[in-house]
């Protein structure tokens, strides 16, 4: 049966999309090569398994058949582009992708590439197996564009309807067929130059905030040598209308847009001309050094209070990489507790979004009652500030609480 939206790819950034176009009435269908169950939809991704099951209601369907996407409209690739060991966008996903829709390409199709990349993989990378499997030629055959995610799981108040979408096609009707498409689902379309520039501005925007992030996490180890409440410094700064934008430290970075540096296109025989961004690499390396700082402000307040990591009874808060969600994606606390294990430390977690945690292949127990392992634990650590957590309360019950998210009171509890 025919359908106006191919999503291929479930993850992240398909399921959500997939939401945004039902709502707004298109026909879609979910294309993966595995079978795709309601509960494995739900689990651990960016919908609730009663928004999957919405979805579902709805008329969404799911398949694995890939002749389903010679039927189709539009076809956005959405599929996963985890880094490397080298650092670099793995890309094999969106070349599984491309080949697959390739197969079954017909003229007038609109194919879009949602997924994160380097300025060029939609006209170097996606285009040239988009035409050699379909025997087409973007452009004339068939409309191509580019049009980075910017989704953001568990933010009530922008979704895919008010947050404007950035696109660049091929040549200006590329452009207008995706802006056409688009358009049914957001308030605003901003047309760029061409898929690079729309590709580069998905590419800042991620680095941005991982700088930005990077920064605060510096400031957040000055201020605890210098004996300065750095969040209320951010309150104070944050009044200024102009020129100052509030990030917030943490314990680490997690999330699926990875900081990316261009410089690392070795994989694909080019480079960023000698020109790697030394701002990103730095952003990655403060930030990739925050789980250990976390572990060293554990162990110094265990010792303050009599106490040793080995041995200690730590409970952990949060361990996904949002608050109020389930996706888990580069969380930092899963780090934080294999070091904590790795000390001799006794875990248990909390969440209420992760019913099951496991740290290298060992399951960590799961509090039932929060308050009461809370009063148990020598150490309270928050990691993830759910909007479920009674902070107040907490604090009064653990016997020490480090907040790594400066959401307690001023006063009831030490702060990153």
């Amino acid at each position: 049966m025919p359908a106006d939206l191919a999503v291929i790819g479930l993850g992240h950034i398909g399921l959500p999309l997939a939401q945004a176009a039902v709502a707004a009435g298109l026909g879609t269908i979910g294309y993966a090569p595995e079978p795709h169950t309601a509960a494995a939809l739900g689990a651990d991704g960016p919908l609730s398994p009663t928004e999957v099951r919405r979805l579902l209601t709805a008329g969404f369907r799911t398949t694995t058949d890939p002749a389903a996407l010679g039927r189709v409209r539009t076809a956005v690739i959405c599929a996963p582009t985890p880094l490397g060991e080298d650092r670099a966008l793995d890309l094999h996903a969106v070349a599984d992708a491309a080949r697959t829709l390739a197969a079954h390409l017909r003229p007038h199709t609109t194919v879009i590439l949602e997924s994160a990349g380097y300025p060029g993989t939609t006209e170097e990378f996606l285009r040239p197996l988009l035409e050699a499997g379909s025997g087409l030629t973007a452009g004339r055959d068939f409309h191509l564009a580019c049009s980075p995610a910017r989704y953001d799981p568990g933010n009530r108040r922008y979704g895919h309807a008010n947050t404007p979408k950035v696109i660049g096609g091929l040549t200006p009707a590329c452009t207008e067929a995706a802006a056409a498409f688009y358009g049914r689902l957001t308030d605003k379309v901003v047309r760029a130059r061409g898929p690079k520039e729309a590709e580069t501005a998905g590419l800042l925007e991620t680095n941005y905030r991982h700088v930005n992030i990077a920064l605060m996490n510096e400031m957040a180890v000055l201020c605890h040598d210098i004996d300065v409440d750095l969040w209320d410094v951010i309150r104070c700064a944050e009044t200024k209308p102009f020129g100052f934008q509030a990030f917030r430290p943490g314990p680490g970075v997690g999330g699926h847009a990875a900081p990316v540096d261009p410089h690392h296109l070795a994989g694909r025989g080019r480079t960023s001309g000698g020109h790697p961004l030394r701002m990103v690499e730095l952003a990655q390396e403060v930030n990739g050094r925050m789980p250990r700082y976390v572990i060293q402000r554990c162990a110094t307040l265990l010792n303050e209070h009599g106490k040793s990591a080995r041995g200690a009874r730590i409970l952990l808060l949060g361990v996904t990489y949002k608050p109020d969600i389930a996706d888990q994606e580069g969380s930092p606390a899963r780090e934080i507790a294999a070091r904590l294990l790795e000390l001799g430390a006794h875990l248990t977690y909390h969440d209420p979004h992760v019913p099951q945690w496991r740290v290298h292949g060992r399951p960590v127990p799961r509090a039932d009652s929060l308050y009461e392992a809370a009063s148990g634990a020598d150490l309270t650590l928050l990691l993830q500030h759910h909007r479920t957590y009674d902070l107040q309360g907490l604090a009064v019950k653990a016997q020490l609480l480090l907040d790594t998210r400066g959401a307690t009171p001023t006063g009831a509890a030490y702060r990153l």
